[in-house]
């Protein structure tokens, strides 16, 4: 009965259901971490050059920030 009751609890860590979850962790990862990256292109761009270049970046480095960004998220 030991046996039985030690192979269900397997297959809840590597069964369908875990993969589901990992799957499912996994893509609420990705649509944060890609918010994030939104989020800072958005602000970032309503900047004007002058606020940039005070910030000492250029217009051209925002995408380069911006999954600089979301990586730290």
């Amino acid at each position: 009965m030991a046996y039985a009751h030690s192979d269900v609890a397997r297959l809840d860590r590597f069964g369908l259901k875990a993969r589901i979850q990992e799957i499912r962790d996994m893509l609420e990862q990705r649509a944060a971490r890609r918010a994030v990256y939104n989020r800072t292109v958005y602000e970032l761009q309503a900047l004007s050059n002058r606020d940039l270049a005070d910030l000492g970046f250029h217009r051209s480095e925002i995408p380069q920030i911006a999954r600089q960004a979301a990586d730290q998220a």
